[in-house]
């Protein structure tokens, strides 16, 4: 954190406002911040031209970055990613998939419990903090619930733990990864615990067991991929949905939806949040991006869980993001082996790579539906650092850390044809379902706590930058 930087020229975006300014990074913070046009700009950028004559020796360790044209925006905060550490480390690391999250914009990520073994213990988190030592971007993880830890889960918030998890994940009526939460005993335990946001997977088992059995007697073991969003139906997850607004609505919980994909949840969603205003929703880019016609395209790389929807869906989506309803875009990273994913569809593995990807899908669907580029900052980081209690990171303000994304908004690439920003495919599974997309939108230069990590598109990792990333604390 030696290094003193000076941003000049750049369109600072919030969630609130986007202006011209400058901003000077010192001891890993923002230490200052000017306008440098519109109301009182005059005499900011006049304080601007004092300090920097005073304060800023350009000769010596300050390095001066003339971010003009560019856009300048906090680093994203990826509250869902599946980096597959520990017990699944063929397919991606919490390091290897640290490193493709800042080339795209994502500075710090939030890892759920689903490894092996499963992260339900307070125990098994630390654990998974020592892994993380050596990660490029600021980390930290949600604890798991099953159906037996609800009690314990709420004595380490009495106890004073809960600043060392971010939520807490609930398989409700289906699971990835063996952590089925069912009771409705444990469930009621679980949406009434005080303290802490709950976070769902939201689909109903029995209506995807009923449905597989169907496929199977209609094609046997030879189930084409495209019925995969008639298997894990928009029924199976409206049903459940509707039962966890419910419960949140009843208890007052901290409702947190993962990863919404259809237009009846997003009104469902909206109708809630006037009845209990700490539920929250997210979706990801991948369903903002494709729709079920894909999987005669792509087949197996777009196979997910929940399964990608029609494109009215999607369109409901983009609104729903326009409007404010989706709180947040967590890319649902989830890599599996182009080996595994070439299976036949009851043993193709659901889930794909896309981090590397996420901010320009968002950019470029941000162009194409208006959508303000506020809009983007508050689901990219800033609202996720607001839910979770994630104080001196998030935001593009004096005092908080500097975590920065700088954007090149016009700037068009083909993913996996260029080595630079979302172009690049570096995840350690080595494919993207975004290959041969073309995006438009990219991530120019990234900084982690005030370090360098991405320049002009390419990564800065080398002997003198390797584990920049810090420990990300929840205040609760």
């Amino acid at each position: 954190m030696g290094r003193k930087y000076f941003i000049e020229n750049a369109t600072i975006v919030t969630g609130k406002a986007a202006f011209r300014g400058n901003i000077y990074i010192s001891e890993g913070i923002i230490s200052e911040i000017w306008k440098t046009e519109g109301e009182e700009a005059e005499q900011k950028l006049q304080d601007y031209k004092v300090f920097r004559s005073k304060e800023i020796d350009t000769s010596s360790d300050t390095i001066t970055i003339d971010a003009s044209g560019k856009l300048l925006m906090a680093g994203g905060i990826d509250a869902h990613v599946h980096f597959r550490e520990p017990g699944m480390t063929a397919k991606a690391d919490l390091h290897s998939e640290s490193r493709a999250a800042v080339i795209g914009g994502v500075t710090s990520f939030i890892d759920m419990p689903n490894t092996v073994p499963p992260a339900t213990s307070l125990e098994r988190i630390e654990d998974k903090c020592h892994l993380a030592a050596g990660s490029i971007a600021n980390f930290g993880f949600h604890i798991g619930a099953d159906n037996t830890n609800p009690a314990l889960l709420e004595e380490y918030l009495k106890q004073g733990s809960g600043d060392r998890f971010a939520g807490i994940k609930v398989f409700m009526g289906s699971s990835t990864g063996n952590m089925l939460v069912d009771r409705g005993q444990a469930l009621e335990k679980l949406f009434s615990i005080q303290g802490a946001r709950i976070l769902i997977h939201s689909e109903d088992e029995q209506i995807i067991r009923a449905n597989i059995a169907e496929a199977k007697s209609r094609y046997g073991e030879n189930i084409p991929m495209r019925m995969h969003p008639l298997i894990r139906s928009r029924q199976a997850c409206i049903r459940n949905t509707a039962k966890a607004l419910e419960m949140a609505m009843r208890l007052g919980t901290r409702l947190h939806v993962l990863h919404v994909t259809t237009a009846e949840e997003i009104e469902m969603i909206h109708t809630a949040k006037g009845y209990n205003p700490e539920i929250t929703a997210e979706t990801s880019a991948n369903y903002l991006w494709f729709c079920d016609e894909d999987y005669d395209r792509l087949g197996p790389l777009v196979k997910c869980n929940p399964a990608i929807k029609s494109p009215s869906d999607r369109e409901a989506l983009r609104k729903a993001l326009k409007d404010g309803i989706i709180d947040t875009i967590g890319s649902d990273h989830a890599p599996h082996l182009r080996s595994e994913k070439d299976r036949p569809y009851l043993s193709c593995p659901s889930g794909m790579p896309s981090i590397e990807q996420t901010l320009a899908v968002l950019l470029t669907v941000c162009r194409q539906e208006n959508i303000p580029y506020t809009r983007l900052s508050s689901v990219f980081s800033e609202r996720a650092a607001e839910m979770f209690g994630i104080r001196d990171r998030g935001h593009v303000a004096k005092g908080k850390a500097a975590d920065i994304v700088i954007i090149d908004p016009e700037q068009e690439c083909t993913v996996g044809k260029t080595d630079k920003g979302c172009g690049r495919i570096d995840y350690k599974c080595g494919w993207s379902p975004y290959e041969g997309e073309t995006l438009r939108g990219n991530v120019e230069d990234v900084f982690v706590g005030g370090v360098q990590v991405v320049s002009k598109g390419l990564p800065l990792f080398g002997n003198d930058i390797c584990a920049s990333g810090r420990r990300l604390v929840f205040s609760k």
